[in-house]
């Protein structure tokens, strides 16, 4: 590597192609907007080309910047498992585990798949974050994720990353145990419009494959929409009202075994998609990492294929 090029740098730019917003990384890393463009305009001074063009308001990624920022988000991994594991060595303590975590497997995968982790006593710290999957693959490309878990991403998002195939699900429609949707012989898609309805958002994986159901279906908008990924919002939303929650069926596979919720009766096979792990393809596994995806593998088994 260049010597001139130093952590600074990597850190820096990381942090404004994560925000797309030299305000935003100045913020995050406590110095000034003219220090972050300084050290911007010093990284591309040593790489002799642009890695970032202003799109707007923000910050645009070019596409030398994109090929760089793989290198430079591993080198900062590499940077902090290094830290890490020389913090473990000090004070008898494993290096952190960080998991970005889908809302369709954090209630019906991670929990059973924590208990045999930590039936491992392995000592190692966890931290399991959930949110949309654009935000966490970025998160697990920069180095601050180690694992995502959840469904396959669209082929243009998978570049520097292996996933691993653990199940598929579809999306369902979900209301609350009797709803007015569920007496016999009603017009499903004609009378949906009539009802609030829970979308996934746009930059959820599954949003497509809804669209796509429900224009076949001859739903070309729906007018009372709220869109979501707080399945705790889409929980208690649903189970106090009338409306129809579109989401994985991961989320609501509890409540539905438990009657306090049910699926309408529509045919959502053409939504199926795989669901699984999503890892960094130039990050070795540490033994508790080893340890934690073998026990998602376990948890997962038994789930309908």
């Amino acid at each position: 590597m260049d010597t001139r090029i130093k952590f600074r740098h990597l850190q820096t730019f990381v942090e404004v192609a994560r925000q797309k917003s030299v305000m935003k990384a100045a913020d995050i890393l406590h110095v000034s907007q003219p220090a972050v463009t300084k050290t911007i305009r010093e990284l591309e001074e040593v790489l002799g080309v642009n890695v970032v063009e202003r799109d707007g308001r923000g910050i645009r990624v070019t596409r030398y910047g994109e090929v760089f920022l793989r290198h430079a988000g591993a080198a900062l991994t590499a940077l902090r498992q290094g830290i890490d594991s020389v913090s473990a060595e000090r004070f008898g303590a494993a290096p952190p585990i960080r998991i970005g975590a889908l809302p369709t497997v954090s209630t019906r995968i991670m929990p059973r798949a924590m208990s045999l982790f930590l039936a491992e006593g392995t000592g190692s710290r966890v931290k399991i974050v959930t949110g949309e999957n654009a935000v966490l693959l970025e998160q697990l490309r920069v180095g601050d994720l180690d694992l995502v878990v959840g469904r396959l991403a669209a082929a243009d998002q998978m570049a520097g990353f292996s996933f691993e195939h653990l199940y598929s699900e579809e999306v369902r429609f979900v209301v609350r145990a009797g709803h007015p949707l569920l007496r016999p012989e009603r017009s499903l898609f004609a009378e949906l419009e009539q009802h609030v309805v829970l979308m996934p958002t746009r930059g959820s994986i599954i949003r497509p494959f809804v669209e796509r159901l429900l224009i076949a279906n001859g739903v070309a908008s729906l007018p009372n929409q709220i869109e979501t990924v707080s399945d705790a919002f889409g929980r208690a939303f649903v189970r106090s009202s009338d409306a129809v929650w579109i989401i994985s069926l991961g989320v609501v596979a509890d409540d539905i075994a438990e009657g306090v919720l049910a699926t309408l009766p529509i045919d959502t096979s053409e939504t199926k998609g795989p669901v699984g792990l999503t890892m960094r393809t130039d990050a070795p596994l540490s033994l508790p990492m080893d340890l934690l995806v073998q026990t998602i593998r376990e948890a997962a088994k038994g789930v309908a294929q």
